[in-house]
């Protein structure tokens, strides 16, 4: 059914989100691959597709049926699943949104559109130095030149197509606006992603809402049911969790009116923690009941089932009391002035910083940046007066102060280190004796400065990079977003880096990751050692997954 409307309740705006949401996860590997820099990456496209997820689990879970509710909902799991620079302006931008939608049932179509523009304002906002050329400009084009053709006859089938046009106009023109983009030959990847969404908008205002490829799949990721927790002797007292997809047949129901408020009301007859929502043609549904069987044999009056989940919650429950215990055997840390959370990812990084005085270390990084929850949680975790915050990736400062301004019970100070070296040097002089929060972080800043980075990984495309011709498969050296060194032989690659980086310096640590034997990274040391002898090396196993090397030297 095409929408003919000019006005957006909550049930189509969850309907919009539902196929938005599904549209950018079957996209995710494409836009990754869109990053300028050729490394494993892994980060636009997963985090935000994680972000908008955070935010759709959010809103189906909301009973309240306004346009205001689910926005709201939306806006908050987005906020708390936001990740990555990338995530915090998706969150920031329907955060925005759902602001202009306050208080209102329904939305007609200029008021939507108005609170579409309220949501490119608070992106716009929430960056310090906003970037044209990348997702930001997007969204603001997008939004003002569709917007300009909004008139009285237009529906919403209309609007959404004159928007997603606009969309993929500014799209294509971000390499006109930035550089970087242009030499590498690639559109933005992050309003790529924003375009991905709204074309899933568009799919379900045509009735053709795209459907989450995983829905349809049952959950491998869990551990094996225990069976021996449910014997001959045992008693049923926990019931089912049932789980379905059910395809509307045009046979047994007016697929187009028909309301899944019908079968939530018969669930809630046969028990609890209901959740079922409608997408296109199709009723995802969960329910835990002592009798599936009247569940499958009600819903299928209606269509058929494209998949079924029926697990005794015996079992689960074993398994869910042991993750419930957990959290208990924390001892919750006595309440101090000073504490400091930082990110690394490796068994090495991470004891390493645990040891420069670190209180909690996220396990983070390239290909996995935290959620501003992870944050939160390491902030409850180390229960200080004021929090210091070490993020070490540029793409993890914008999640950092996003969870900072959201945290109440602290007073939290994100010092924007970029990468590992600057949060190892910033640590290694971890002084809280002058006992000032301004100059404790001023001195995190000076600390930081002169510190330079290399890092040595896979290049995964052929491309050219601040004229550097790379091939895919080569071995990629660079420093922050400089890249210096491109060859096809580790060994070489990683002397040619070592030598970009350590002109006129007084130490170089050499971290070697999980792709590097120890016999490798002694050979680095006795090059270094060799060539530069007024240059204290230090070798040490970080055992990080995306980097060979990463050195340090100031």
């Amino acid at each position: 059914m095409v929408y003919l409307k000019k006005e957006i309740d909550g049930e189509l705006f969850e309907r919009l989100l539902l196929s938005g949401a599904a549209k950018l996860e079957s996209k995710v590997d494409e836009v990754n691959e869109l990053n300028v820099f050729p490394i494993p990456d892994g980060d636009t496209g997963e985090n935000m597709y994680m972000t908008i997820k955070g935010g759709v689990d959010k809103m189906v879970q909301e009973k309240a049926t306004t346009v205001t509710d689910k926005a709201s909902a939306l806006a908050e799991g987005m906020l708390l699943n936001a990740r990555g620079n990338s995530g915090v302006i998706l969150s920031q931008l329907f955060f925005g949104l759902a602001e202009g939608l306050k208080g209102k049932t329904v939305a007609t179509l200029g008021e939507f559109a108005k609170a579409m523009g309220c949501g490119v304002k608070r992106a716009y906002s929430s960056v310090v130095h906003p970037v044209e050329g990348t997702i930001l400009t997007v969204a603001r084009e997008a939004v003002e030149k569709s917007c300009e053709k909004i008139n009285p006859e237009m529906n919403l089938d209309g609007f959404f197509k004159d928007f997603l046009t606009e969309m993929k106009i500014s799209l294509d023109n971000t390499p006109e606006l930035l550089a970087s983009l242009k030499e590498s030959g690639v559109i933005d990847s992050g309003g790529a992603g924003l375009v991905y969404i709204v074309e899933g908008f568009y799919k379900a205002i045509m009735g053709e809402d795209v459907v989450s490829e995983t829905a349809a799949t049952v959950d491998t990721t869990k551990s094996t049911l225990d069976f021996s927790k449910f014997t001959a002797d045992s008693e049923m007292e926990f019931g089912y969790c049932t789980e379905l997809l059910l395809q509307l047949q045009n046979s047994k129901v007016d697929v187009d009116e028909f309301s899944v408020q019908t079968i939530i009301d018969y669930l809630n007859t046969l028990g609890d923690s209901i959740v079922a929502f409608k997408t296109g043609s199709i009723i995802k549904m969960h329910v835990h009941t002592m009798t599936p069987w009247k569940v499958l044999e009600f819903c299928q009056r209606f269509g058929e089932y494209l998949s079924v989940k029926i697990e005794n919650m015996t079992l689960q429950h074993n398994e869910s009391v042991k993750e419930k215990e957990e959290p208990k055997k924390k001892i919750k840390r006595a309440r101090r002035k000073y504490a400091l959370v930082t990110v690394a990812s490796g068994d090495g990084l991470v004891e390493m910083f645990k040891e420069l005085g670190a209180d909690y270390v996220i396990n983070g990084g390239q290909t996995n940046n935290p959620s501003s929850e992870d944050f939160i949680e390491a902030f409850d975790e180390v229960n200080a007066d004021n929090i210091f915050v070490l993020p070490n990736n540029g793409n993890i400062v914008l999640t950092a102060k996003q969870a900072a301004s959201i945290y109440t019970d602290s007073k939290v100070i994100v010092i924007e280190s970029k990468n590992i070296g600057q949060g190892y040097s910033a640590l290694s002089m971890l002084d809280y004796s002058v006992d000032d929060v301004e100059k404790i972080k001023e001195q995190f800043i000076s600390d930081m400065q002169g510190v330079t980075t290399g890092m040595l990984t896979t290049a995964i495309r052929t491309t050219t990079v601040n004229g550097l011709s790379i091939k895919k498969g080569d071995y990629i050296g660079f420093t922050d977003h400089v890249m210096l060194v491109a060859n096809a032989d580790k060994c070489i690659a990683i002397k040619e880096l070592v030598d970009k980086i350590c002109q006129d310096k007084s130490f170089l640590i050499v971290i070697y990751g999980a792709g590097t034997s120890e016999e490798q990274a002694l050979e680095i040391e006795r090059y270094a050692n060799s060539k530069y002898p007024n240059i204290e090396v230090y070798l040490t196993n970080g055992g990080q997954d995306v980097y060979d090397y990463i050195l340090i030297t100031e």
